[in-house]
């Protein structure tokens, strides 16, 4: 890489702040700001400690519904990486229904793996998708 001509080394581009991401850091005029994809899932809950709405959503993505949403089953694309990196497809989310609610709400259950009746791992998230606790039995 040059700049004005002049060829360039990676000290040099790091020096004068032109380095833009170097693996996950990102570097502005000589700082650095710490960028992590590291999952933010936030521990564990176990089904008997879900809302009871979770519960009945958990048991229909078991038995292959029946279902609140016409979009639940569908492609939960983990855009924020709050979740273990998959490749897309893996994640599907489902409506867990809020009590007087006038749309779906902010609750989901995100499961993953298939077929979708046998999930490799299913998340709650209680506030459209802030925060994820990964459901055990």
């Amino acid at each position: 890489m040059s700049f004005f001509g002049r060829p360039l080394s990676w000290q040099a581009l790091h020096k004068t702040g032109l380095l833009v991401t170097l693996a996950g850091a990102v570097f502005v005029t000589g700082s650095v700001q710490a960028r992590s994809f590291s999952p933010e899932v936030g521990g564990t809950v176990s089904i008997s400690q879900l809302p009871a709405e979770a519960q009945t959503t958990y048991r229909s993505i078991l038995t292959g519904g029946p279902f609140a949403s016409r979009k639940d089953g569908s492609v939960f694309g983990n855009r924020e990486r709050a979740l273990p990196r998959q490749a897309r497809g893996f994640y599907h989310e489902y409506t867990v229904p809020t009590p007087g609610a006038r749309n779906r709400g902010a609750r989901r259950i995100v499961c993953g793996g298939n077929p979708p009746t046998r999930p490799e791992a299913c998340f709650y998230t209680g506030d459209h998708y802030s925060t994820f606790q990964r459901i055990v039995q």
